[in-house]
């Protein structure tokens, strides 16, 4: 008996019992179409994450060290003597831009006698851009408001939420109280899902009406020209601060300099290792499919015993016994393959319209064709093996007893 003839042998005893190999094909199908949208999912979840936050990896945040520093000295504050010292082009090549930060926490009141507690944030214009933050309505000051101190602030959607029940057309436009200083709210910031209570406004503003300061600074944000610039650019800080706050030793450093494309990189390994284990998990169902299919092809030899003495018995040979069984087995995992493809497809473009409309920034799940082809092989080669004990002990039946068999 040749391939074709198996073939035809082995697809006639699976129609005769259409039911039975389709109940059998269950766990490969589901097994096949988990792997696919998991794979599919975890894809979308780490592209949606670097959409969002790439633009991060250039970052590096300046701070000062809080508490006492090794040998007792007092930290000393960051100026704005700083910030223009890391905008030398000659000094820190490799800093593409800077902008100072004062910060602080106040109560935040509205017109309607509501009040909650919030930071101030208070900047120059390129803080949206350094920070990753955008508006969502209204406008970001200018640098002629800067200049003019200019009594306007920009507000997070928790302060929306709370002083204003969310309604971003009454927010937009009103007056807010902060220390008895009024302030116009010209935008509304999109939430970043940490600083949603924060009041950005002018950092002229920030030191006149509300934390003071002269020309201390909080915090600081720079960015690098480049991700591969990155660490270029936290020596040149390191250095340049080093120079300008007198130490000599790196361990007694009054200020810290974190640069984000670390924490990315540890968030993006993370989600590829928690990509991988939900996978591992969904292979399992896999693995019960093709028990499933095991089991099967053993009760099909034990009801077609009779039938594999005949055949011995005109002269079948034990390797075209083998084949048969073989080829039954690979072609029910098979077709549990194509179905699972076929139904993790449609899962993962129903996703792909239901995830871009109500939660874009999520990720949208994307369709992997290595899960596709890998899952489809495996599905076969657990079919080869489900079908590989069954095979061989009807392979071994001996005719007289085969023929005997009740």
């Amino acid at each position: 008996m040749n391939l074709k003839e198996a073939a035809v042998v082995a697809l006639r005893a699976l129609r005769a019992n259409r039911l039975r190999s389709a109940l059998t094909t269950v766990g490969i199908v589901i097994g096949v179409a988990a792997v696919i949208v998991l794979v599919g999912l975890g894809n979308g979840m780490r592209t949606g994450f670097n959409k969002n936050f790439g633009a991060m990896a250039t970052m590096i945040t300046i701070g000062k060290v809080t508490g006492s520093i090794p040998g007792g000295a007092k930290a000393r504050d960051l100026k704005d003597g700083d910030v223009t010292a890391l905008l030398n082009r000659s000094q820190a090549p490799d800093v593409a831009s800077i902008t100072p930060i004062l910060g602080g926490k106040a109560q935040v009141h509205s017109g309607a006698g509501l009040q909650m507690q919030g930071e101030i944030v208070g900047s120059t214009t390129d803080y949206l851009s350094l920070s990753n933050r955008q508006v969502t309505h209204g406008q970001m000051y200018t640098d002629a408001q800067v200049r003019g101190k200019a009594r306007v602030a920009l507000i997070g959607s928790k302060i929306v939420a709370e002083l204003y029940s969310g309604d971003v057309g009454k927010a937009l436009g009103a007056e807010i109280r902060i220390q008895r200083q009024t302030f116009k709210v010209i935008g509304i910031l999109k939430s970043d899902g940490q600083a949603d209570d924060a009041t950005l406004m002018p950092l002229s503003t920030a030191r006149s009406f509300l934390l003071g300061g002269a020309n201390t600074i909080t915090t600081m944000i720079a960015k690098a020209a480049s991700v591969p610039q990155v660490s270029a650019s936290v020596d040149q800080i390191n250095r340049v601060l080093s120079d300008r706050h007198n130490i000599r030793d790196a361990s007694k450093r009054d200020f810290s300099v974190t640069a984000l494309q670390s924490q990315l990189d540890e968030v993006n390994k993370f989600l590829k290792f928690l990509s991988l284990f939900i996978v591992s998990v969904a292979a399992i169902s896999l693995v019960v499919g093709g028990i499933g299919v095991a089991n099967i092809m053993l009760v099909s030899v034990t009801e077609r015993t009779r039938e594999i003495g005949i055949r011995k018995a005109i002269g079948a040979r034990s390797t075209a016994i083998m084949k048969q069984f073989l080829i039954e087995s690979t072609v029910l995992a098979g077709a549990g393959g194509v179905a699972g493809i076929v139904f993790g497809v449609v899962i993962i473009l129903a996703a792909r319209t239901i995830v871009s409309e109500a939660a874009p920034d999520f990720g949208v799940p994307e369709l992997s064709l290595v899960a596709v082809v890998v899952a489809f092989v495996v599905s076969l080669v657990i079919g080869l093996i489900a079908g590989g004990y069954p095979a061989h002990r009807a392979a071994r039946l001996r005719p007289i007893e085969a023929l005997r068999f009740q």
